[in-house]
């Protein structure tokens, strides 16, 4: 069932700038938008497309007819990829309920919608907003009957579901963000050392949904830094992801807990991970966190990515001294600067990663002959460390739903903290530049990210 829609804080901007042209009559605007998560569970949006006051023949308070002209753009649009439409207007005296003539239009132009794109369930639908922002929305089947989306969730440096705007502002750490946490959905890709933290943290704070992705085993080596990893789990060589899920389930039960033995880069890993409302990136390798970062974007989903590492340095009779004790954390918004942006992911280091994997005696030469500088290693056995940046990287996702920074959110794009200096550093994006791209909002069209290696099979066998 389709639990929320998600459109990123300039969308959202661009929605209320051309919806509210500030002569006190209704306006409108259309959403061209996309399902993703395995059962639909998410809608998000591809598109705005402005509808021209001018077009439309009767502009009042509370009424607006719809210009068909505008509607067979949207239709246009939308049959490509079987997109859902979205029809939105503003409700200027800022009553954010649907009336009766919201009721009779929908009537009116539902059928059409359905007549020009097809789709089993409920699929497209009507939306308001009021001058502060707030919006509701309900989706369609083409039986005519409705479902009010219970979230919609605006993605910016603050996570702010503009359902919501107008009511009581929640507490943070209180029982009504435990209730809150309760119907949202998070991901965390990776759960070794950081991930399997972070995985009970959000337990913990009894998210509603958690999706954890891994392809690996538990081994003696990992029983130092694997919160709830036993022994008996390293004789049988459990799956990770299995060993936290029945973890979780002894102390919150009613979690539901969804596993993925898989790398990220597999198919049904991505579809998994496009359900979530918040990702945690906790993986060793650029590949995972490069593909972390395309569902983001493709997916209009928030991403924290963090990791830590403890450099060594030689002294002149070559003792070796630990040189620092450091971890990051990265906030990274759908349409803002991104893991390349930031320089966390690089072109050398994934080709670096690709010949240690597939060419190693290639690799083994390049690294020789100065080619390739290394490749980046997370710290693998040191857990009080990764608790701190687990810690953070929660924190974080708490701070941009309940924000209570003093100072906001924009300048802690980036957090780097020193445990040897005793330091903490935080960054905004304006010291990283932003590469234009062209999948935002692509949601599940295939192939999979634009990678044809994530195809559906008979689109490969095609190819």
């Amino acid at each position: 069932m389709t639990g929320s829609l998600t459109l990123t804080e300039s969308q959202h901007e661009e929605l209320q700038s051309l919806i509210f042209p500030g002569d006190g009559l209704e306006s409108a605007a259309i959403l061209i938008c996309r399902y993703t998560g395995p059962d639909r569970e998410r809608l998000i949006v591809s598109h705005v497309l402005n509808v021209p006051d001018s077009a439309c023949t009767v502009r009042e308070p509370d009424f607006i007819s719809w210009p068909g002209a505008s509607i067979e753009e949207a239709i246009d649009i939308a049959e490509h990829q079987g997109d859902a439409i979205i029809l939105v207007h503003s409700h200027p005296g800022g009553w954010l309920q649907f009336s009766k003539v919201d009721d009779a239009s929908d009537c009116a132009t539902m059928p059409g919608l359905f007549a020009a794109v097809e789709d089993a369930g409920h699929f497209h639908g009507s939306a308001i907003m009021t001058p502060d922002g707030a919006m509701k929305a309900r989706i369609y089947n083409n039986a005519g009957s409705s479902l009010q989306i219970p979230k919609i969730w605006r993605v910016g440096h603050n996570i702010t579901n503009v359902g919501a705007i107008g009511t009581d502002p929640i507490m943070p750490f209180g029982s009504h963000m435990t209730n809150s946490f309760g119907r949202q959905t998070a991901c965390v890709i990776g759960v070794s050392g950081t991930g399997s933290l972070v995985a009970e943290l959000l337990a913990r704070k009894c998210i509603g949904h958690l999706i954890l992705i891994d392809f690996d085993t538990i081994e003696h080596k990992n029983l130092n830094r694997i919160i709830n990893s036993t022994v008996a789990d390293a004789n049988a060589n459990r799956s990770k992801t299995q060993m936290i899920a029945e973890a979780v389930r002894r102390y919150a039960p009613t979690i539901k807990v969804t596993i993925i033995d898989t790398s990220i880069d597999e198919r049904g890993a991505v579809i998994a991970a496009s359900a979530a409302d918040i990702m945690f990136s906790c993986v060793d390798s650029m590949a995972g966190r490069s593909i972390a970062e395309m569902i983001s974007r493709c997916c209009l989903i928030p991403l924290i990515d963090l990791g830590v590492t403890i450099p060594t340095r030689r002294d002149a009779d070559g003792h070796a001294h630990i040189a620092d004790v450091c971890g990051r954390i990265d906030f990274i918004r759908p349409d803002g600067p991104n893991l390349t942006d930031r320089g966390v992911v690089t072109s050398e280091g994934l080709r670096a990663e690709y010949l240690l994997e597939y060419a190693p005696d290639a690799a083994k030469r390049e690294i020789e002959a100065g080619y390739i500088k290394g490749v980046h290693e997370e710290a693998p056995s040191v857990m009080a460390l990764n608790m701190r940046a687990a810690s953070d990287a929660v924190l974080e996702w708490i701070e941009r739903q309940y924000p209570y920074r003093l100072d906001g959110n924009e300048g802690f794009a980036r957090t780097l903290f020193s445990h040897a200096a005793g330091e903490v550093e935080y960054f905004s994006e304006d010291g990283f530049v932003c590469a234009p791209v062209d999948d935002m909002g692509r949601g599940l069209v295939e192939p999979l990210l634009g990678l044809p290696g994530l195809a559906q099979a008979d689109r490969k066998a095609a190819a």
